[in-house]
């Protein structure tokens, strides 16, 4: 496997947010390519936990601490990678902060989802390119979500405790240019930089809300752990190599209506 393009053996790989919702699926995967692993959010401790059960599978999976809304703690993770591995090759932005439950909730929770989402997905994106870019070599893959691609559909949710929130529609959506406009801006310098564009996750979600989903995508299901990682894998290898400015939905056909 070492040399297919799809291979990331050898390569040092940044997951944010690898214990959560996509994380964990997503840790598991990336640490079968055969890559250095590094994943990073504000909880370790259940990063770590999560290490230890892939290396005792015989990977190579590290944890560290990022607070993506600070940028003194986005520029201290730049520098213990490259202190400790001597590169970084590629990133995943997957962390994502939720404070805001409601559209009529306070507006100091839009301010904070900003500062993670927002600002924070700028920050590490602009630091960890330029470390890639100096040398000439490089992937970013966002993980963005159909919320960023459609806008809602309030249907689903009613009967339920559920809903859309606002901001998460926002900062999806900005995610979206913000990846073509460091595709432009890295391409030069052999920095590809694309997105991925998940559907729903099936968490144990109300089951009217999972009956009305099911049946809003053309494979009749929510998305698991297994689903995502594919994709990702796909735009950090070689086999992605003519690939940027790229947007894949991984929704079922949920957008293709």
């Amino acid at each position: 496997m070492a040399n297919s393009p799809f291979s990331l053996s050898g390569q040092v790989i940044l997951l944010t947010g690898g214990a959560g919702l996509y994380g964990r699926g997503l840790s598991a995967q990336l640490a079968e390519t055969g890559a250095t692993l590094v994943l990073a959010s504000r909880n370790v401790e259940a990063l770590r936990v999560v290490a230890a059960e892939e290396t005792a599978k015989g990977h190579t999976v590290h944890a560290r601490e990022l607070d993506q809304g600070d940028e003194a703690s986005v520029l201290r993770l730049r520098d213990s990678i490259l202190a400790d591995f001597g590169r970084i090759d590629g990133l995943v932005n997957n962390a994502v902060s939720r404070p805001m439950k409601s559209t009529q909730g306070p507006l100091a929770d839009w301010e904070a989802s900003m500062r993670t989402n927002a600002t924070g997905l700028f920050s590490i994106t602009r630091t960890f390119g330029e470390a890639m870019a100096s040398r000439g070599s490089g992937k970013i893959v966002n993980i963005g979500s159909i919320q960023g691609m459609v806008g809602p559909d309030f249907s689903l949710y009613e009967g339920t405790a559920m809903g859309a929130v606002a901001d998460y529609f926002f900062h999806k959506g900005g995610m979206l240019n913000l990846t073509r406009y460091f595709a432009a801006l890295y391409g030069p310098r052999g920095v590809r930089v694309n997105c991925v564009s998940p559907g729903g996750y099936y968490t144990g979600q109300n089951p009217l809300f999972v009956e009305r989903y099911c049946k809003a995508t053309y494979l009749r299901r929510m998305a698991d752990d297994h689903d995502l990682g594919g994709p990702v894998i796909f735009l950090l290898s070689e086999a992605a190599r003519y690939i940027t400015g790229a947007n894949l939905p991984v929704d079922g056909g949920y957008t293709a209506h």
